[in-house]
């Protein structure tokens, strides 16, 4: 009997988004009887091993990419932070190297880890981002990106490769020879028509010190409106799972995916962030949302504009966001999911090559 092939599956620690759209990839490959070692570290490891306590797992070193707390300070902080992150792509590229000449990984699915591949194992890297957006600066962060992601066996885009997609311009470059698979948007999430509990549900995650701004505005602001009824998601993983009622809203700081599936199913609306895993989990279940893109992060800027001009979804920068804008979804078409049937078998046909 052929021994069951072992796949690290390590997700980038940048908020919770990229861990989570890497939940049905290792289920898709425990299904197909793989071995999953998870890595990552931070938040997004956390999470993995609550999702699947069954799993093994390695810490890898930490990015640790976070906010400004002012605008227009971020890009200058990540260019100083780059001598600091090539020792960390360094650090992930020894780490992998010790694991294949080991023999405790025979493939790799990279969730934008840069240093997590290795020539001697088939080695994938998943980014809705084959063009980076970074303002002035975007053909050469989109090249240096592309030039990453060359030294992998393929890449995977989770969005479709129709004129009707998620991820426009971001997973679409007008021409390119990377290796390239589409393979459908990726969701945990599964539609249900439950009965309504929460008029807003406010989901949150991201780096610091933003997501904490967030979280202090939306909650202030529900508190000064007590005719509704509101679920806050924190998007902080914690040992044990709380939950807190202040008058009309309820606090909680992080679901599972079928606790916060049902959540989302149960509330009449969205306000989120627009990082692309939000939008792929909220299209698969035909939510409507709001959306607040993360100050200074291009991506989700761009996200959510193109939502707002293809009249999908409305959306606002952080500073500009009253409740009152939550008015304006019934005046968008709102998401619709892309049903697409990933077929693991064929895709994980790479890790079966001698």
């Amino acid at each position: 009997m052929k021994k069951a092939r072992t796949i690290l599956v390590a997700p980038l620690h940048w908020g919770l988004g990229h861990a989570t759209r890497c939940i049905p990839i290792i289920q898709g490959l425990l299904a197909q009887n793989y071995k999953v070692l998870l890595g990552s570290d931070g938040a997004a490891l956390s999470l993995l091993r609550k999702e699947f306590p069954q799993l093994p797992w390695v810490e890898l070193p930490g990015y640790n990419i976070s906010y400004s707390k002012k605008a227009g300070h971020f890009k200058w902080k990540l260019m100083t932070a780059i001598p600091r992150l090539q020792k960390t792509i360094q650090k992930e590229k020894q780490f992998v190297k010790d694991l294949v000449v080991q023999g405790k990984i025979d493939g790799i699915i990279s969730d934008n880890r840069f240093g997590v591949r290795n020539k001697q194992v088939p080695s994938v890297f998943v980014t809705h981002q084959l063009n980076v957006l970074s303002g002035k600066t975007s053909f050469i962060s989109s090249k240096l990106h592309q030039k990453i992601i060359e030294k992998f066996t393929e890449c995977w885009v989770p969005d479709v490769n129709t004129p009707i997609n998620l991820s426009g311009k971001l997973g679409h470059p007008k021409k390119t020879s990377l290796p390239i698979k589409y393979i459908g948007p990726l969701s945990r999430m599964k539609k249900e028509n439950l009965p309504i509990k929460y008029d807003v549900l406010a989901l949150l995650s991201g780096p610091e010190p933003q997501r904490t701004l967030l979280e202090e505005k939306v909650t202030a602001l529900f508190l000064e409106n007590l005719d509704k009824k509101y679920l806050l998601v924190r998007g902080v993983i914690e040992e044990q799972s709380s939950t807190k009622i202040r008058e009309n809203v309820t606090i909680v700081n992080f679901m599972q995916t079928e606790e916060l599936q049902n959540a989302i199913n149960e509330s009449a609306m969205v306000l989120a962030r627009s990082g692309y895993t939000t939008l792929m989990d909220l299209a698969a279940l035909e939510k409507p949302a709001f959306f607040i893109p993360t100050p200074e992060q291009y991506e989700q800027i761009y996200l959510a504009k193109q939502l707002k001009n293809n009249g999908v979804a409305p959306s606002c920068g952080q500073e500009k966001f009253k409740l009152k804008k939550l008015k304006e979804i019934p005046l968008y078409k709102g998401l619709k999911a892309f049903h697409t049937d990933i077929d693991y078998a064929e895709l994980f046909r790479l890790f079966e090559r001698k």
